[in-house]
């Protein structure tokens, strides 16, 4: 399995979160707008595509579906400025087939978030964070998979694209990976590419 495509993905979620804290160490203390004040939080709701084909199959014998539509929720808060902040999220990753069975993820994130202004209605987001994983898996017998459950924390990061449409809404779109726990003691990247909506308070 290569490692090239999380490694990139990493390295451009760190360049973002690195430019928007030099953005903001250059920027003066004044901000104006509701959108742009320093402690600004939001409520995030975003679905769309998991992709669980990185995960094994076993033996191969079965066929198996690689992709379910996932959902996911988060609270964020830009603290201490207005580029960089926490976020905290729920993910249901789905359902799918495989091994003559089934197996589904989800996770709780917590992440360091970075958004880097390209102009006043369009930023660049990355995130880096660890989520806690659930994962249930049922294989057929002589499938070759383990079957069971496991939850652990390990590493998530994510990109993504912000349109501010209001001053109290904006559209967003996100591809996110983590790597969660599965029967068998592996850990295996679920990614997902989201499409959502922000309200802020």
């Amino acid at each position: 399995m290569t490692h090239t495509k999380p490694r990139l993905a990493v390295l451009l979620a760190a360049t973002l979160l690195l430019g928007t804290a030099q953005m903001v160490s250059a920027q003066s203390s004044t901000m104006t707008g509701a959108m742009r004040a320093p402690g600004s939080s939001y409520i995030g709701l975003n679905g769309g595509p998991a992709d669980f084909s990185r995960i094994g199959s076993g033996n191969g014998l079965y066929s198996r579906n690689d992709r379910d539509t996932a959902y996911n929720v988060a609270f964020g808060n830009y603290l201490p400025n207005q580029n960089m902040g926490f976020e905290l999220g729920y993910t249901n990753y789905g359902n799918v087939a495989r091994a003559g069975g089934n197996t589904k993820a989800e996770g709780i994130n917590l992440s360091l978030i970075g958004r880097l202004p390209i102009n006043e209605s369009f930023n660049l987001l990355g995130k880096v964070g660890t989520t806690y994983g659930h994962t249930e898996v049922s294989s057929a017998p002589l499938s070759g998979l383990a079957s069971g459950s496991e939850s652990g924390f390990d590493w998530s990061y994510g990109v993504g694209a912000e349109l501010v449409i209001s001053p109290q809404w904006s559209a967003v779109l996100s591809y996110d990976e983590a790597y969660m726990k599965f029967a068998g003691g592996s850990a295996e990247r679920v990614s997902t590419t989201m499409i959502g909506a922000r309200m802020r308070f």
